[in-house]
C-alpha cells in the first residue's frame, strides 16, 4: 500500500490533536487531502460534531488518489451527510474546487497527512491559490517543518517562500512509530495561518522570482546573488533604499526585508 508514498497515521491522540487544531467553526468546508483509510476524516467528523453547530454543519470534503482506497472510504461515510469522498490528485483538483465550491463567500480549511514527496508542489500550489483557506493543518516530514519555520539568521528558500503568504507553527512531533507502515524519518504537525495581503507587497511571482535569486546560491552575498536581476548600480541602489547592506547573506533576510527588495527591484 505505499505505492504512492503512503504512511497511514494509527496513533488515535495524535489525530484527534490534529483535528483539534483545525477548530472547526459553524458552516465551514474542510478539504482532506489523502484521507487514506479515513481515520483522520472520522476525527474530524467528531470535532465537528463537537465544536460545531447541527444548524450550520461543517462540509468535509476528502480528495483521496489512490483508487484502492476509493470505494471503501465511501461506504465508511455513506451515512455521513456532511462527508464527500473526490477521486483525484489534490495538486490538480484544489485550484479548481476552491472556485467551484463557492469557498470564495466563505472561509475553509485544508488538512492533511501528506506524502512526504509533495510537500514542495503541495505547499507552491497553495501559495498560488487565488483564494487562499484561513488556515492550513499539515503532517509532513520534520526536517521540512522546522525550515518551513526558520528565521534570520537561518532563512532559507521554502521558508522564505512560504512565510510570504502564511505564519508557519510546529504544533507537535509525531514520532516515526505512529504511522504503518513506518517511515524512516519522524514528522511534525505544522500550521499555516494565512497571511491577509497589505498595500506594502509585491505579487507572488515577483517575490518567488526575488527568492531564487536571493537564494541561488546562499553562501555567496545579497549584492553577487542579485547582479543577474539587474546593473550592480540598481542593485546596490536598491539594497540601499530597503537599509540592506550589500555584503550580507540571504539567510540574515527577514520576509519583509525580501519583500522591500522585490518591490524596488521591480520598479527597475
Amino acid at each position: 500500500m505505499q505505492k504512492l508514498g503512503q504512511h497511514f497515521l494509527k496513533d488515535g491522540s495524535v489525530l484527534r490533536a490534529i483535528a483539534e487544531a483545525v477548530e472547526p467553526r459553524d458552516g465551514e468546508t474542510i478539504i482532506e487531502i489523502g484521507p487514506g483509510h479515513g481515520e483522520l476524516t472520522a476525527e474530524l467528523v467528531s470535532s465537528c460534531q463537537l465544536l460545531g453547530s447541527r444548524e450550520k454543519p461543517c462540509h468535509i470534503v476528502a480528495i483521496e488518489k489512490d483508487v484502492r482506497l476509493i470505494e471503501s472510504l465511501r461506504k465508511k461515510f455513506i451515512a455521513a451527510t456532511d462527508v464527500e469522498i473526490i477521486e483525484g490528485d489534490a495538486l490538480r483538483i484544489l485550484p479548481v474546487i476552491t472556485n467551484n465550491y463557492q469557498l470564495k463567500t466563505k472561509n475553509y480549511v485544508i488538512i492533511g497527512n501528506i506524502p512526504y514527496y509533495i510537500t514542495g508542489r503541495l505547499l507552491r500550489v497553495l501559495g498560488e491559490l487565488e483564494h487562499k483557506p484561513s488556515r492550513i493543518v499539515l503532517t509532513i516530514q520534520k526536517e521540512v517543518a522546522e525550515r518551513i519555520v526558520a528565521e534570520p539568521p537561518r532563512m532559507n528558500r521554502l521558508a522564505a517562500i512560504v512565510q510570504f503568504w502564511a505564519e508557519p507553527k510546529i504544533l507537535r512531533i509525531v514520532p516515526r512509530t505512529a504511522f504503518r507502515p513506518e517511515p524512516d524519518v519522524d514528522s511534525a504537525v505544522v500550521t499555516l495561518s494565512t497571511k491577509q495581503r497589505t498595500a506594502k507587497t509585491v505579487g507572488f511571482p515577483a517575490y518567488t522570482e526575488t527568492v531564487r535569486r536571493l537564494f541561488a546560491q546562499p553562501r555567496k552575498t545579497v549584492l553577487n546573488n542579485l547582479r543577474a536581476a539587474a546593473p550592480p548600480e540598481d542593485v546596490l541602489r536598491a539594497l540601499q533604499a530597503t537599509g540592506v547592506a550589500p555584503d550580507l547573506r540571504p539567510q540574515d533576510l527577514a520576509v519583509q526585508t525580501i519583500t522591500d527588495i522585490a518591490i524596488r527591484l521591480a520598479k527597475i
